[in-house]
């Protein structure tokens, strides 16, 4: 093997992404990087995400933070329809079906902005964000938008012909509806379709069974699985060797990767691959999660300060000096808070993964402090999103 080949395996895995995050934290500690780190503050946060988590998980009986607790807002059982429609399947295609389900609804995720909701087709709610995301991909996968046949699920051709005109339709925008990154969005399912050509992305369930071993399946080989089929959809950044290398980052001549998308749809594959039987072990080998809840938590609480708080007025690109720094923080400290988390409780972290953490967690702690501070509860930064990184 080439030292290409295994630099490139390296930035592919979740051990470069905490290693990288660690040399900025470290950078940050020296006070050479765009934020000063108060870890005086730690012991606060994590006391704030426990207090969050109680509130919502009394009996600390925590799902992973997944896509799939999104189908579920407001308590609307809106996979009784998905489970129904499944209903005479077998249960691999039953797996193969949900799991082209979780990779199309993460890659439409992306922030939507503060402007955009959803009249809930399921309910009569309104939803905004995440929530409202993952209900209008649920609505237009069970009427067959991704798939050629007009099926319950996704393949090839239905992906490739997806338009900007369904998901528009989909989402109900409007010029007083307005989502970000509508033409990323769509182009990633496009050129899903094209990653998967003549076939469906559900057949990664049968690559995932026949590696598990015993049943068992290390979390590290779905995220793995995952950056190197679904590669080629990213846009174009950095390519190494051949291979797109999709979130990794160009800093202070480093490179940086996050995966933060392929992480958490990593984390959003493990559920149907548990139903169908498989257990998955070492979830915490994939790092949390560098994105605006989790990151506006360490700046919201003061974990984390910016040295120059004009930069607050400005608006930041994904490929900035200051954005990687915030999402390399935020990796390194998610490791931190988790840690004082469990030890407030007196777990291990086989009990308490981090992947239940950012649940319970420091996701929706990062959202509460974001109402609390401001109207919109937007981020505490500006992003320039094109609706494929946050």
């Amino acid at each position: 093997m080439s030292a290409a080949h295994e630099n490139v395996n390296y930035l592919l895995s979740p051990i470069a992404v905490r290693e990288r995050s660690r040399e900025i934290y470290d950078l940050a500690l020296a006070g050479k990087t765009h934020f000063k780190i108060n870890p005086e503050r730690l012991g606060e946060v994590a006391k704030f995400v426990l207090e969050v988590t109680r509130t919502n998980y009394p009996d600390l009986q925590i799902p992973f933070h997944s896509r799939w607790g999104h189908f579920q807002a407001g308590k609307v059982d809106r996979l009784k329809k998905l489970n129904e429609k499944l209903s005479d399947l077998d249960p691999l295609e039953k797996a193969r079906v949900k799991i082209e389900l979780a990779i199309v609804s993460v890659l439409l995720d992306a922030g939507a902005g503060m402007q955009w909701k959803l009249k809930d087709p399921f309910s009569e709610g309104i939803y905004s964000k995440s929530e409202g995301l993952a209900i209008a991909s649920l609505d237009l996968f069970l009427k067959g938008a991704f798939h050629s046949q007009g099926k319950v699920g996704a393949d090839s051709e239905g992906l490739k012909k997806f338009t900007r005109a369904q998901l528009e339709n989909g989402f109900q925008v409007s010029a007083s509806n307005p989502l970000l990154g509508i033409d990323g969005r769509v182009q990633l399912l496009n050129t899903l379709g094209s990653a998967f050509e003549n076939s469906r992305p559900g057949i990664l369930v049968d690559e995932w069974i026949s590696k598990a071993s015993n049943k068992t399946l290390k979390a590290v080989i779905i995220l793995q699985t995952i950056l190197r089929s679904l590669g080629p959809i990213w846009p174009g950044r950095i390519v190494m060797d051949g291979v797109n290398m999709g979130d990794m980052w160009e800093y202070n001549g480093k490179y940086v990767p996050f995966h933060k998308l392929s992480q958490w749809m990593s984390y959003s594959l493990m559920e149907p691959l548990m139903e169908y039987g498989i257990e998955i072990l070492d979830l915490d080998e994939l790092t949390g999660l560098p994105e605006y809840r989790n990151g506006g938590l360490l700046l919201d609480t003061k974990l984390i300060e910016l040295r120059d708080s004009s930069l607050v007025e400005k608006e930041h690109s994904p490929d900035s000096a200051l954005i990687i720094e915030w999402r390399a923080l935020t990796v390194t400290l998610l490791d931190q808070i988790g840690n004082e988390v469990r030890k407030i409780l007196g777990k291990t972290s086989k009990e308490l993964p981090l992947v239940k953490i950012l649940e319970g967690g420091t996701w929706h702690a990062g959202r509460k402090i974001a109402a609390q501070l401001r109207t919109d509860g937007g981020p505490p930064l500006k992003i320039k999103s094109d609706g494929t990184v946050f």
